[in-house]
Parts: structure tokens; sequence; C-alpha cells
């Protein structure tokens, strides 16, 4: 494996209308802590809002904290 020459770009999100983000943060923290760039776009996210996020800010990975399911009301 070879070691890039950026950090690796990680867009935490939390679809739905879960309010909880203690472990999104925990998460968030824990990457950034490890040398990741982080971005971590909030609660209440819609999938586009999450897609567009993502592409904008160029990221290389993905995580969505999903905890109650109240994100299948807008999937």
């Amino acid at each position: 494996m070879t070691q890039s020459s950026h950090p690796i770009r990680v867009l935490v999100a939390k679809p739905g209308l879960d309010g909880h983000d203690r472990g999104a943060k925990v998460i968030a923290r824990a990457l950034r802590d490890s040398g990741m760039e982080v971005i971590y776009t909030g609660i209440r996210q819609t999938p586009q809002m999450i897609v567009q996020a993502a592409i904008q800010e160029d990221v290389d990975v993905l995580g969505m904290s999903i905890l109650s399911g109240a994100h299948l009301e807008i999937v």
C-alpha cells in the first residue's frame, strides 16, 4: 500500500429527522485525530444534501450515522 500525498477526506452526515448526533461527532473526532480530514454536515440532512456535499467537498469516503430509522421518512 502506498502512502497518499494528501489526507483521506471523509464526509460524515446525519440523514433524516433523528437529532441524536453524539455518535457522529465522536466518529468524526476519532477520524480527525487519526489524521483524516473530516467534513461534518450536521443533523437533518436529506439524501440530496449529502450527495451534493460529497461532490462539492470531493471526499474519498462517505459515512452516515443512522440511529432510529428516522431516515426512512425522507429516503
